[in-house]
């Protein structure tokens, strides 16, 4: 063989990678309610991953599809089985993986133009009709980034430097004050990540309380401002929530709004989980108040279901971008084009994958009105589930069920209690689920973001619940009624 071609596959082995491929994807479709929620674990099979040395001589298209097939997918949980429903975090549409090979294939380094001219315009189509869902217009911009965390560390990032002109020279070594951040009790952790990355110290991010709907008090939010504001201290960035990790509860959006306006502050919008309902029709208005903002972080590989990695941050000025995160470099020198967009300028990668191939391509494949479809689907058994567990007298809601996120708990039974149930459940194959603490009390959680997700689904889970609730009254009861000796 030549050297030039040891790394390609011959006729041979492109047809057997293809045949096998094609195979794999095909059982996995039809196998997911099948297989095991969680798998159990082969620990020798994963130290014999981790401790067997590479091959010197390889082991060829066909072996290598048995490794994956007896030792990885086995080892594997099974993100795409309907009652998987502990996380934000669905199965890939059906496209996702086509897509994601012919990204492979090409490998568009989505630096600067040249390097990668239609992903170019591909992305900028994505974050160009993500923006316009929210009423963003001609000036505003984005980036497609891992995830929600990165899209939020890269807002605060970007709020920073137009706080601080002179960030990029002088860091945060210098006199002026200390910089505050403000976000809800219930905010995800990145918004403390973030601020610890960078540099601002988690002392300076005020975590605000909540109402009885697990909302951010905006009577709290601006009394926490005046109080650092009269410390001497700079308030400014406020992260607000449309979609809390936990409850799904939504921000008063417009009344942040109002405050971050009267007191000069960057609004930043944590949507990674919530933000894409902003499709249904039923929700449209709840999110109207996100086009407010400065910068919204949000997520295709939740509700548009593509694969991992596939995030997104959108600014409503792109210049705001650009000021943070371009520097120049000659060997990257490259004509500029109206048509084509740099995102080496717009974030802090500079090599990076074609992400946006797989959102365009679900939405080309599919249509946009599908994934409306599917996700008031989901919507709808979310509120399902609720209904059930009202009804059933050893079962309550622990908060209000506002998006597809589903708290609830065993009446008197305790944070260990909720850990032996949720064990049980995937144990005997009935769902995986999470758990929850809201206000102090512990329970349990659901999170429908499974388009594979039935009715059906949702009623075997509550009535297995229900039948173990039931048995942890009656045994209650009998504790309780037990003579004391």
């Amino acid at each position: 063989m030549n050297d030039e071609l040891m790394l390609s596959l011959d006729q041979d082995g492109r047809e057997a990678a293809g045949r096998l491929l094609v195979s794999f994807l095909d059982e996995h479709e039809r196998s997911a309610s099948r297989r095991p929620l969680v798998p159990e674990v082969d620990r020798d099979v994963l130290a014999s991953l981790l401790e067997t040395p590479f091959p010197e001589e390889g082991i060829g298209v066909e072996g290598l599809f048995r490794e994956i097939e007896q030792k990885i997918l086995p080892n594997s949980t099974t993100v795409s089985h309907p009652r998987f429903l502990a996380y934000v975090l669905g199965p890939p549409n059906g496209i996702a993986p086509y897509a994601e090979a012919i990204a492979s294939a090409i490998n568009q380094n989505c630096n600067f133009w040249q390097l990668s001219p239609a992903a170019s315009v591909i992305e900028q189509a994505v974050v160009d009709w993500l923006a316009g869902l929210f009423g963003y217009g001609d000036q505003a911009g984005g980036i497609l980034t891992g995830g929600g965390s990165i899209a939020t560390l890269n807002a605060l990032t970007t709020a920073l430097h137009a706080r601080r002109p002179r960030f990029r020279n002088e860091g945060l070594q210098t006199a002026a004050p200390r910089l505050v951040v403000y976000t809800s009790a219930e905010a995800h952790r990145c918004v403390d990540k973030a601020a610890a990355i960078l540099g601002m110290g988690l002392d300076n991010v005020r975590r605000i309380p909540t109402d009885d709907r697990y909302r951010m008090r905006v009577d709290a939010l601006e009394e926490a401002i005046r109080a650092d504001r009269e410390a001497g201290l700079e308030p400014f960035c406020v992260v607000a929530t449309s979609g809390t990790v936990t409850s799904g509860s939504i921000d008063p959006i417009a009344a942040i709004a109002d405050v971050c306006t009267r007191q000069d502050l960057w609004l930043h919008i944590d949507g990674a989980y919530g933000a894409l309902f902003v499709l249904s029709d039923s929700k449209r208005k709840e999110f109207e108040a996100c086009g407010r903002a400065d910068s919204i972080a949000l997520d295709p590989h939740k509700l548009l279901f593509a694969s991992l990695e596939a995030g997104c941050l959108l600014v409503r000025d792109r210049t705001k971008l650009t000021q943070a995160y371009a520097f120049p470099s000659s060997y990257l020198t490259v004509e500029e084009d109206s048509l084509m967009i740099d995102y080496m300028d717009y974030g802090p990668q500079l090599s990076r994958d074609f992400k946006a191939l797989k959102v365009w391509g679900a939405l080309q494949a599919f249509g946009i009105q599908t994934f409306r479809s599917v996700i008031d689907r989901m919507l709808g058994l979310a509120r399902h589930m609720a209904d059930r567990i009202d009804a059933e007298p050893d079962l309550e809601l622990m908060a209000p069920v506002p998006l597809t996120a589903v708290c609830f708990r065993i009446k008197g039974a305790t944070e260990a209690d909720h850990t032996a149930v949720l064990g049980t459940l995937i144990e005997e194959g009935t769902a995986l689920l999470g758990p929850a603490r809201l206000n102090g009390r512990h329970g349990m959680r659901a999170c429908i973001t499974n388009y594979r997700t039935t009715h059906a689904d949702i009623d075997l889970i509550v009535t297995r619940l229900s039948e173990i609730a039931r048995r942890h009254r009656e045994a209650a009861t009998r504790t309780t009624a037990a003579p004391a000796h």
